[in-house]
Formats: structure tokens, sequence, C-alpha cells
């Protein structure tokens, strides 16, 4: 009861209340998803469950210090590898959504990558804090490069989504770690190059969503129908929307993976402009204060962590809401804290009891 206690009073407030709406508007539109057969569903409960398991986790993480993390990159990196493997295990490794991502437990399944993006941020800013002198040239950034790529490509083989994520997690503490600009030109100069060749390795599934999105008329295509039918009921929505339980689009079934994917059109078609225009605020918010903690935060590892986990996010955020305006191709990468997903809101809550975890050991620093 103390430790909750003293968990509360080192809360950011900014970041509790915006985590907690987020999380309240959540457990609505998941339940909204399936007001047809019962509010409290398997989905909600699942979701609630994983929240308070995420919460229960980040106030055990709040008894150490952050630092605690350093000095085991060399484990994390074998534990990430090896997580990431055990999708490959027969009887273990599932087959969801055309990818094999997942992992059964039986009474259900866990997305191992998810888990292993908190991992991969913990050992960058590790790396890049140890070598910050070498990353002032184009070599020191390959050999950055170098350092994440096997859990990039691990990733990237089955589900391109998390693996755009895990990139633009690099992408963003490579650049907040002073990397010079011409490096970055150079490298990205390299990227490009080599496109082509990196879609001829790409699956098919893969293949299919990159031609949807450049085909976006062509409802025959994996993905169009999707995004059309999401854009309609975003559409219907209008300003205020159909109001909480009353959409129509959703009841009729016509949204596909409503409580995950596509959980935006949802929450557009029943809260309407205004009420997306509130949820993206919120989101803003919050990554506005974790920056201002990493600005304060105690040390360059402190400030690398919460930079990764802004990277994580932010992406996340940007790909979801922009794949159901159309406007991204679809991934399949979820709304973070918002969309249905156990192991995936349970990774939010986690990182977010990191920052909190960094922001706590940080209250002395004015900024």
């Amino acid at each position: 009861m103390n430790l909750f206690v003293d968990f509360k009073k080192k809360t950011d407030p900014v970041i509790l209340i915006s985590v907690l709406f987020l999380s309240i508007v959540s457990v609505l539109m998941i339940g909204s998803t399936h007001i047809s057969t019962g509010f409290i569903a398997r989905d909600t409960i699942i979701q609630t469950t994983s929240f308070l398991i995420g919460v229960l986790i980040s106030i055990f993480i709040s008894r150490y210090h952050y630092s605690t993390f350093k000095g085991h990159s060399t484990l994390l990196y074998i534990v990430s590898v090896i997580f990431l493997l055990t999708v490959y295990i027969p009887g273990l490794g599932v087959v969801q959504y055309g990818s094999r991502a997942w992992i059964t437990l039986g009474f259900t399944t866990i997305q191992p990558s998810e888990f292993v993006k908190i991992l991969f941020i913990l050992i960058m800013a590790e790396y890049l804090e140890k070598n910050r002198d070498q990353l002032y040239n184009f070599k020191g950034l390959i050999k950055a490069v170098i350092y994440a790529a096997p859990i990039i490509l691990i990733v990237l083989k089955e589900d391109l989504g998390s693996a755009l994520v895990f990139s633009s997690i690099w992408l963003f503490m490579i650049f907040f770690s002073g990397v010079d600009l011409k490096a970055i030109g150079k490298f990205f100069a390299l990227v490009f190059a080599f496109v082509p060749v990196a879609y001829l390795f790409m699956a098919d599934y893969q293949k299919d969503r990159i031609e949807a999105f450049l085909h976006p008329e062509n409802l025959q295509l994996p993905g169009n129908y999707q995004v059309f039918q999401g854009k309609v009921a975003m559409g219907s929505g209008g300003l205020l929307g159909k109001g909480l339980f009353n959409g129509t689009q959703k009841e009729l079934d016509f949204i596909p993976v409503q409580s995950s994917d596509f959980i935006f059109s949802v929450l557009i078609e029943e809260l309407g402009f205004i009420g997306g225009l509130v949820v993206i605020s919120v989101y803003t918010v919050l990554l506005i204060r974790m920056a201002q903690i990493a600005k304060g935060a105690l040390d360059f590892y402190g400030s690398l962590v919460i930079i990764g986990i802004i990277g994580m996010f932010s992406f996340q955020i940007f790909e979801n809401i922009a794949m159901n305006m159309g406007i991204m191709p679809v991934t399949g990468l979820p709304l973070p804290i918002l969309s249905y997903g156990g192991t995936s809101m349970l990774t939010s809550i986690i990182a977010i009891g990191i920052v909190l975890n960094i922001s706590s050991r940080s209250q002395g620093i004015k900024f």
C-alpha cells in the first residue's frame, strides 16, 4: 500500500491524466465494438486487465533507479533475439493476419516484438551513450546501423509494421544523440538506393499492401476495402458524431478489425471530428510532456530512453491514424493505449512507467 502511495506522489500529473483518459476511451470504444453482444466482452476484460498489470509492473519498476538497466545490454540483446525467434518454434509460434509474429500461451496469444521494443530502447540507449563520440561521422553511424540491424531484420521478416517502429525508434535516438546531419544525409541516400532491392525480398503480403496503397481506387486489393469503409465511417461522423455506441457503419460490421487497427474510424464515427481532435490533442500533450522530462533527465542515458519511447509512440500514432485516413499503407500497427491488444497495452504502460521512473529521479532539475 505504501509503495502505491509513494508511486502516486512521484507520478507526473500530466502523464497520469493523459494515460488515464486514453485508457478510459479505449475501454469505451472497445466496448462499443461489442455492444450488440454486451459491453463487458472478452476484449474489454483483456484490455482492462492488461492495463492494470502494466500499472503493477510500473509500480514495481519504480522501486529501482532506471540506471539499473545499464550494464546489461549484451544480455538484453541475446534475450531479445531469442524471444523474437520463438515465433518459429512449432506449436508455439502462430500465424495471424498473414504473418508469423505471435506465440500462443493456450488461453491467449502475445506478440514478442511488442516487448522487445522496450528492450531495444534500453539496448540502444546504452550503446549510444557509450559511443556518443563516434557518431559524428558516417563510419560511426554505420556501426550503429550494424549494431541494431539483427533485431530489426528479424522483425522485418514477418512484420513490416513493427520493423518500421523499430527503425523509427532507432532514428529518433540517433538524431537526438547529436549525429552529424551530413552523415544522416549520406545514410538516407544509401537507404533509398537499396529500397528496390529490399522490395524484392519482401513477403508477398507486404508487397500486396504496398501495391494496394499505390492503387487506392482498386477495392479488390488487400487493405483497400478496409480503408474505404473506415473513411466512410469517419465521414459519416461529421463534427460531433452519431453518439457513443451508436455508430451504424460499426454496427453493420462494415468497418473491419474495429477494436484494433481501425478503432480510430469507430471513434470518429461515434464522437465526431471533435472527439478525434481531443484524442489527438491528448496524445500531443503526452508526447510534449515526455520530451520535457527527457530534457530534464539526470543523464544522457535517461534522456535517450525517453526519446526512444517518444519515437515508438509517435510513429505508431501517426501511422495508425494516417492508415485510417488512407494516406499511409495498412500495416496493422495499433494506436498506443487506445487500440485493443493485451501485449500492446502492456508494453505501452510499462514504457510510460519507465518515463515516470526517470521523471521521479529528475524532479530537482529545472528546465
